[in-house]
This record gives structure tokens, sequence and C-alpha cells, in this order.
């Protein structure tokens, strides 16, 4: 009896073996890669330093609203340089899970209905794992606390740190580091403040919507308003715009994203509010126009009586000028960065979407009588070329030795899906072992027939060849019209003086009409040689 539970035992692992899901491709000769979100692309957690309890406070859906006002609202400190929550008993720290991955991957992983709108880096981190990256060898995540300066030293040294610990878990390859939104400027003032250590682990970087000289338009309506971080019905059960507006009044990361002043705009970002004013007793409507530096004092007038209530204080938070003064210093740093000569620089940016540029308030019907009330009006832009949040100007503005440039059409959260981008990265990270792609004109050349041959014939050597490819591009400009375009073309040699020793070839090339983003390509040729 025993020996048949055993046969029967056996027969089950055998079968257990057999349906068991097939492991992962693994490419051993990939280099590692570090994914670094931007702002609000961290999960959080608030830790009790009384008993080291934890919960997740960003992002989440149940209670959202009550947890970001009791747990993520903070003051500045000027003397450190670092957001303090308010709650004094409370740390909040990024967890570590999945090498770092966890953290930037989903933002709440308890949703169900609706969980793409909190998707950060999942796609890309899927897509990626099919190419052949392993999470803990060749892939990894970099989250951090958001609400804090990029050049804050603590986040600098865990990024320090971080950097040398995938280091050595490669074997001592260098990292590709892929950054998106404002994890470019953070990593941006590492390079510049650590450069010996950023060429000394660092292959690559790949930054991703950056916003190297600010979004003015998204930024100047954040600090009057707030901003909403999912859109669609899930906004209702998350962070309302008022509780956000409390929170990032006091986030230096967030004035380290206003419009570059040094900045050469083509055309000038502007605060516009048109306003009821007397004259000579008189009531007049007029609109005014305020440039980034201006714009500042409407903030403060504007903030100036801004205050919430937390634990039963009236807490005031006003537009910070300390804050100010330490992003100015963080812009300083951001325009020194120089790309170390072994580090090689890459920049894809969004366009054709519409991207707030200027912001105005009121109307000649609904004036703005007094600025503390801007808070509670809804702001008209006027729109320029980029991703939706930042503009294409300021994202291709990097100031630095690039390899690359590319414009990707595509949203500013979004485009971290989007596979016109995997394409790219997937080049770039020598990951696609494609000769034929070129990721700055966006094409494709796929051969997908080859037939050649050769005889003799009265003494004449023939060669017929026959080629076929198709060219994929998402490029819609069909240049062979209608029909297919037929060209053909001759080529002779004679051997000088030796008439014996002659050759000639013709070819025909049919390009057919584009279909879904493929053209196909013919080529019929044949050469003829005599050689004594």
């Amino acid at each position: 009896m025993a020996s048949l539970l055993e046969e029967i035992v056996e027969s089950v692992e055998m079968w257990l073996k057999l349906i068991k899901k097939p492991q992962p491709y693994v490419d051993p000769t990939l280099d590692p890669v570090l994914l670094v979100p931007g702002i609000a692309g961290s999960i959080l957690k608030a830790v009790d330093d009384e008993n080291g309890k934890e919960e997740r406070v960003w992002v989440r859906i149940l209670a959202a609203d009550y947890k970001c006002r009791t747990k993520l609202w903070s003051r500045f400190d000027p003397s450190t340089g670092r957001t303090v929550s308010l709650d004094p008993k409370t740390s909040i720290v990024v967890p570590e899970d999945r090498h770092g991955l966890y953290a930037i991957d989903v933002l709440d992983p308890d949703m169900v209905i609706g969980r793409e709108c909190v998707y950060y880096f999942h796609d890309m981190i899927v897509e990626m794992i099919k190419w052949g990256f392993q999470e803990g060898k060749t892939l990894f995540g970099f989250g951090y606390d958001f609400r804090q300066s990029n050049r804050l030293q603590e986040t600098l040294d865990r990024f320090s740190a971080k950097l040398e610990s995938i280091y050595n878990a490669s074997g001592g390859k260098k990292i590709n580091i892929i950054s998106h939104s404002m994890g470019g400027l953070l990593v941006k003032c590492f390079m510049s403040l650590h450069a010996d250590v950023f060429e000394k682990y660092v292959k690559n970087w790949i930054a991703i919507a950056a916003p190297f000289q600010g979004a003015p338009g998204y930024i100047a309506s954040t600090f009057l308003n707030g901003m909403s971080f999912v859109e669609g019905w899930e906004q209702n059960f998350f962070i309302s715009k008022w509780s956000m507006h409390q929170l990032l009044i006091e986030c230096p990361s967030v004035y380290e994203l206003m419009a570059c002043l040094d900045f050469d705009w083509e055309h000038i970002p502007l605060l516009e509010v048109w306003r009821e004013k007397l004259v000579d007793g008189n009531s007049h409507v007029i609109l005014e126009s305020y440039s980034p530096a201006e714009s500042v004092e409407i903030f403060n007038e504007a903030l100036s009586s801004n205050m919430v209530i937390h634990n039963g204080v009236n807490i005031p938070l006003p537009y910070n000028w300390e804050i100010l003064k330490w992003a100015n210093e963080t812009r300083k740093i951001l325009s020194r960065a120089k790309v170390p000569s072994q580090v090689k620089f890459f920049n894809i940016y969004g366009i054709n979407m519409e991207t707030p540029h200027s912001v105005c308030y009121g109307n000649e019907e609904t004036p703005v009588k007094d600025l503390q009330e801007l808070r509670y009006f809804q702001p008209t832009y006027v729109c320029v070329d980029g991703d939706g949040t930042v503009p294409a100007e300021s994202a291709k503005a990097d100031g630095l030795n690039a390899e690359a440039r590319v414009g990707v059409p595509g949203e500013h959260r979004g485009i971290l899906c989007d596979h016109h981008v995997f394409r790219i990265l997937k080049h770039w990270l020598r990951a696609d072992h494609d000769p034929f792609y070129n990721p700055l004109n966006d094409y494709v050349i796929l051969p997908t027939a080859f037939e050649m041959e050769r005889h003799k014939e009265k003494g004449l050597q023939v060669t017929s060849l026959k080629e076929e490819w198709e060219i994929i591009s998402e490029d819609q400009d069909n240049l062979a019209g209608e029909k297919p375009l037929v060209s053909s073309i001759t080529v002779s040699h004679n051997g000088g003086n030796n008439q014996s020793s002659r050759s000639e070839a013709c070819a025909t090339i049919v390009v057919h009409p584009q279909n879904e983003g493929k053209q196909h390509v013919e080529l019929n040729a044949v050469s003829v040689s005599v050689d004594a």
C-alpha cells in the first residue's frame, strides 16, 4: 500500500511540474536599470514613532483625505531644508519591498476597480520583465518622500547608497537610470553635487517628461487652487484639491518646479488677473499681467490669510518665502550640472497635448475684487505644446550634452505606458538587438523575404536577387500615394580596353501604399557579367 501511495505522490509531483508556469525569460547580458518617479509617484507610509505601527497614507482611496490632513500635512524647517509632518509622532517612510519597485509600481495596491488610475511605472515594469530584466538583479526602483526638496541631503544619501547597492548586486555593471517628471530634477541635482559618484556607477541616464525649466501654468494654479492626482469619478474618493493645496504649499519640491526666471522662454509665462478698480471714482475692469518674478507677490497676497486647523489649532500656511529662497538655490545647483564624460544622457519629452503655460483668473463680466478670492476662482489657461503638464519647450531645455532628444505624443503620466516609448527604451537599453531601428526618426525596417540565385548561361554569369521589406512607422504621410510607386535603375561597368570583361545590373523597386502603419517594399534585380 505504501509503495502505491509513493507512486501516486510521484505522479502528482510530475503532473505539477508539467502544469507549472514557465520561468520568465531572463537576459543575463542586460545592464541594470533604476526607475526614479516624479512628484506624488511613490507610496508613502506613516509610522507611529511610539508603537512602530505603519499605514499607507499615499496613495489610498478609503479615508484618503483624512489621512492626508492628519499624517502628510507638514511645515518647512529652513534650518534643515526639511519638511516635517504636523503630527510630531509621525514619521514618513518609503517601502523598500521588491528592491524599491513596490513603491513606484501601483500606488494603491488594494484598489481593484479603476486600478489603472493609480498605475505609475507598472506597465513599464511588466514590459521590461518581458525583455529579460529581473527584479533585484537588473531592475530596481527608487521611491522617495516627494514633499521634500530635490537636493535634500537625506534623499541624496539614499540615492547614492542605492546606486552602490545596485552596482554590487549586478556584479559591477554600470546602471541605466530612467527618471520621470520631477525625478529628472532629483537626478540632475545628484549629478551636479556628486558627479564623481554618478560617473562611477551610471552608464546612461534617460529622462522622461522632465520639467527642466519648470511647469509654469501647472504650478501657478497649484499654488492657488491645488491639484488633483487622479481624474474622473475616482477623484470623488480621493484627496480633495483643497487638502492637496495645503499639503503642497509647504513642499520645497513644488517651488522647485516654478518657471525658471533665467530661461529664455519663447513666450513668457504669465499670471493674469481681471481686476475691478476705482479710477476717479468710477469702476473699471482691467487685465493685469505678471511675469514669473512678479507673480510671487500675487501668490503672497492671495495666500496671506491661508490657514488650516490641525488638532484644534489654527496653523497659518501663507506663501513661504523661506522655501522660495531654498528653491532658488536649488535652481543654481541645477544650472551648474554637467554630464560626466563617461555617461550618456537621453531625453524623451511629451508633445501634441495642450499644456498650461499662462494662467488667467476672472473675466470682464466677473472680475477679481480681492486677491484672496483667487483660491475660489477657476483658472483658464493659455496653452502651448507639451504633455498636458510640462511644456515641450521646458522639457527639451535640459542644458546638458544629450545623445538624443525625442518628442513623443503623449500625456504626462500616460507616457510611461506608451509603446512608442517602450520601443525607444528597448533600443537605448540594448534589449532589442535590432540594428534596423532608428529612435530619432521612429521607424523600423524589417526584412521579410530574401531570394538569390546564380547560374551560368552561354558564358554569362547571371545573378537574380529578390528582397522585400516592411517599413513600420507611425508617420501618416504616405510617400507612395494611393498607387504603388515603381522605379527602376540600371548600372553598367566596362573593363576599360578589355571588352571581354563587362557587367550590367538592372533593378526594379516597388513601394506599396501604407497600410496600418506598414509600408511594403519590393526589390527585384538581375545582374549579368562577362569575365574572360
